[in-house]
């Protein structure tokens, strides 16, 4: 216990000493405008929004120890910012108001920790720091001194000042600057100074309480605008001023209810009130008072009251001299202080009459009357007089007795009647006001009620006169069709002189203003007729219609009336197709090639223009035998049946062995009633095979359908030999002739000591329906006459042309030279006997056509004989 101060002291002084030796740390100081650091000089706009970053704290610690931060606020002061410990990012938690608030006080704090190496207790370092806050322009400008009302006086001069606005921005800068203008409609007697808020009247601008008591203006307070949260903004208040103008006695007394007119009675009694006339001050804010006078004209026979305006009668009427007297009434305005002031006159019209006895009467040409007629056209010019109308009203009283009004009762709007007012008589006119109601297709007749009746008499006597127009027509219509087009529908074998269809104008009018007269016209009204009278439309008697040609005819109609006031429609005519043509083939006798597993087709061709008229099914009507081929209803087409699949089929079903056959054919279109045509088809059968042995083949048998083409080809053939034949021989004997010896035409053969006779066999294909063709051979010409065999020797000149060149290079000398053969032949030069083995072996095919072919030229020249 002795040593226990002095070891309490020892650790006490241990710890100062390692306290001593932990450096405080400190804030960077980065300047103004920085946003990183110790937020010296640090300044935030007022409209940032809350949960904003705003400012990194940040600072370090000589020792390198990790920092804390910390933002601590005075107790009376809000806790605008919050602050990540660690990381020194300050955020605005409260929202800014410059105008309330421009300066924060913050104390802001940075602390190394404790240092658990050293044992050392963390320091922490405090700064005391003000944050400026800057303007932002989020306040509106607001009036002071609201509401605004001024009294104005109506003769305040033009220019005067009335009053002035104010109006503040609590903002600093443009954004705090204030400038006003009027916001009205319309232009306006008052101006505003754009800076200083005063309102004035304008130059050359009057106030006139009589006309307006008071004036209210919007007043409008804009600031000079500013940044809003990053946009440019302009905000901007009003106000109501309420101008009211005060009345000054500038304006004269006015009388109310003028004219005047008074009425004295033959049973008024003398003193009893006529009429009253009623003034007042002109100015009606603060009036005087007004008293009334007679000036002249009374002859003491009227007098009035000064203070309520009442004019009397002081005689009786048997008294009075004149019917009519014109007063003169003056009022005087009186001032407050009971001077005389403005004055104004007004005159007074009163009248002497008797009792009101007599009712408005109507008066024709021959006296009193009540029913008036008039004959009239239709559709008369817009204000034009009923001058066949002699009307006269009349009332014997009066006076006001003898005041009434005209009026037409009836359909409205037609006519009008004048005068409408009336005063003892008047001639009374009709005038139109409708001219298209008056219509007599409308109405024939038009009557009316003419009414008068008493205006200011408490008895309303009245009248009326009934006025009855008779409507004449006029031709004021133009024909309408029915139907703007018109379609029918007539079948093509239609005699002439049909009925198509019947056509239907109406024109409203009468008489033979209402009679139409029908045409027709256009390109396609050359086959029809139309009736003038009825509208019917029929065919010309000699049409002949055809829908086959035409189907479709559309042309124009025509309704008109005798004045020539017309109107059209369009007529459609189509014409129904009547089965009336029968199928058609090519030919009545057809040939066809069937190639083995390939149809043939047959074609027949129906000339009616509609279905099903022209639709054709084709049928096989007689076959022998029957059960070879069969056909397509719709295509015509014709194949074998599927049992036959080659030509020895063929040949099991015909023990003949024919590869023709002879079938009978039908077209039958689907009409009603149904027409058709039978034709007979001849049908050569070939394999795929017989084909492909020779283009000589293919041509025969492309020729097989058509034989003229083929003997065309041969014809050609024929007559180049023969032209090239006599070309060579005149020019032969022309050169013969002038040399006195004959040259030959062809190189100089010479003879042979053993000629041996050289033939050349031709094979014919020969048409044979069970066996290969036949061949036929052409043995080798005899020789040439003309012939010059030693070229020294001198012969006569030519008794005949000498053959032709062979079509190809002159043959050599070893081979004989070119022959002619006749019609059944085929040309072509001398072959080896191989090759004319070889030939003999030729295509069925082929020798069949060759025959056949051969068979029906030699028809056609029984009595001639081809020679080249």
């Amino acid at each position: 216990m002795g040593r226990g101060p002095p070891a309490v002291l020892a650790l006490w002084m241990l710890f100062l000493s390692l306290a001593q030796a932990n450096f405080a740390p400190h804030f960077f100081d980065n300047g103004a405008g920085s946003t990183n650091g110790n937020m010296a000089l640090f300044s935030l706009p007022e409209d940032t929004p809350v949960g904003s970053h705003v400012y990194t704290l940040n600072g370090t610690d000589p020792e390198g120890d990790p920092v804390s931060y910390h933002i601590s606020f005075n107790p009376s002061a809000r806790s605008v910012f919050s602050v990540d410990p660690n990381l020194g990012n300050i955020t605005l938690i409260e929202e800014l108001d410059r105008e309330r608030e421009d300066e924060i006080e913050a104390i802001i704090s940075i602390s190394d920790g404790l240092n658990l190496v050293s044992l050392t207790l963390p320091t922490p370092v405090a700064e005391k720091v003000t944050i400026l806050v800057t303007d932002a322009n989020d306040e509106a400008p607001r009036f002071i001194q609201e509401p605004y009302v001024v009294q104005v006086p109506e003769d305040t001069p033009s220019g005067s000042s009335l009053a002035r606005v104010r109006a503040v921005d609590r903002d600093t800068g443009s954004a705090g600057s204030v400038t006003y203008f009027l916001k009205n409609p319309h232009p306006s007697e008052f101006s505003v100074d754009r800076h200083s808020g005063v309102l004035r009247l304008q130059a050359g601008a009057t106030l006139d309480f009589e006309k307006a008591r008071a004036h209210f203006l919007t007043v409008v307070a804009k600031d000079g605008g500013g940044k809003l949260r990053g946009a440019d903004v302009v905000l901007s208040a009003t106000t109501e001023v309420t101008v009211n103008v005060e009345d000054v006695q500038d304006m004269a007394p006015v009388f109310v209810g003028t004219p005047y007119y008074g009425y004295v009675y033959e049973d008024t009694l003398p003193g009893s009130e006529v009429l009253t006339v009623v003034a007042m001050d002109g100015d009606r804010g603060k009036p005087n008072r007004v008293l009334y006078s007679l000036v002249n004209g009374s002859d003491g026979a009227f007098e009035i009251n000064e203070t309520s305006g009442a004019i009397s009668v002081t005689q009786s009427p048997s008294q009075l001299r004149r019917e009519v007297y014109e007063l003169h009434v003056q009022v005087t305005e009186v001032s407050s202080a009971g001077t005389p002031a403005a004055q104004a006159m007004v005159p007074v019209t009163i009248r002497i009459v008797d009792l009101n006895n007599h009712p408005p009467t109507f008066y024709g040409e021959s006296g009193p009357q009540n029913r008036f007629e008039l004959s009239m056209y239709e559709h008369p010019p817009q204000g034009e007089i009923l001058r066949g109308l002699k009307i006269t009203v009349n009332d014997s009283d009066q006076g006001a007795n003898a005041k009434f009004n005209l009026r037409l009762v009836g359909p409205g709007g037609i006519f009008r009647v004048v005068p409408q007012t009336v005063l003892n008589e008047a001639q009374v006119t009709i005038i139109v006001e409708n001219s298209a109601a008056i219509d007599f297709e409308k109405f024939k007749v038009l009557t009316f009620k003419l009414l008068a009746i008493e205006v200011s008499t408490p008895e309303k006597f009245s009248s009326t006169a009934d006025v009855v127009i008779q409507l004449l027509d006029t031709n004021d219509n133009v024909p309408k069709f029915t139907s703007h087009y018109y379609v029918a529908r007539i079948p093509e074998n239609a005699p002439g002189g049909s009925n198509v269809l019947a056509v239907t104008a109406v024109d409203p009018d009468t008489g033979p203003w209402g009679e139409v007269k029908y045409s027709i016209y256009g390109s396609g009204a050359d086959l029809f007729l139309i009736h003038p009278s009825s509208g019917i439309i029929y065919t010309q008697p000699w049409a002949s219609l055809d829908a086959e040609g035409t189907a479709r005819y559309n042309f124009y109609v025509k309704a008109e009336d005798m004045e020539g006031r017309y109107s059209l429609a369009e007529v459609f005519i189509t014409l129904l197709d009547v089965n009336d043509h029968y199928p058609q083939f090519g030919k009545s006798v057809q040939e066809k090639i069937m190639v083995l597993g390939s149809p043939v087709k047959i074609e027949a061709t129906d000339q009616d223009a509609e279905e099903p008229n022209n639709l054709l099914d084709y049928s096989i009507t007689h076959a022998e035998p029957a059960n070879v081929f069969d056909i397509n209803t719709h295509t015509g087409e014709i194949w074998l049946k599927n049992s036959i699949r080659s030509l020895d089929a063929l040949h099991n079903i015909t023990p003949s062995g024919d590869r023709t056959w002879s079938l009978e054919v039908q077209a039958k279109d689907r009409g009603s009633p149904s027409f058709s045509t039978t034709a007979l088809l001849k049908i050569d059968i070939v394999d795929t095979e017989m084909l492909s042995r020779g283009p000589m083949a293919a041509f025969l048998m492309q020729t097989k359908e058509n034989p003229m083409k083929a003997v065309g080809v041969l014809a050609g053939i024929m007559a180049i030999i023969v032209a090239l034949t006599v070309l060579i021989s005149t020019a032969t004997f022309w050169r013969n002739k002038k040399s006195n010896k004959v040259q030959p035409v062809r190189r100089v053969l010479r003879k042979r000591p053993s000629p041996a006779p050289h033939s050349i066999r031709i094979e014919w294909l020969k048409f044979r329906r069970t066996k290969a063709a036949d061949k036929f051979v052409l043995k080798e010409a005899p020789p040439n006459e003309n012939c010059n065999n030693n070229s020294r020797g001198s012969t006569p000149p030519p008794q005949a042309p000498a053959p032709p060149p062979p079509p190809s290079t002159a043959p050599s000398m070893g081979q004989a030279p070119w022959t002619v053969p006749t019609v059944s032949g085929s040309l072509g030069p001398q072959q080896p006997q191989a090759v004319a083995k070889r030939k003999a072996v030729g295509s069925p095919v082929q020798s069949a056509l060759v025959s056949e072919l051969r068979q029906k030229f030699e028809k056609k020249n029984l009595h001639s004989k081809a020679y080249f």
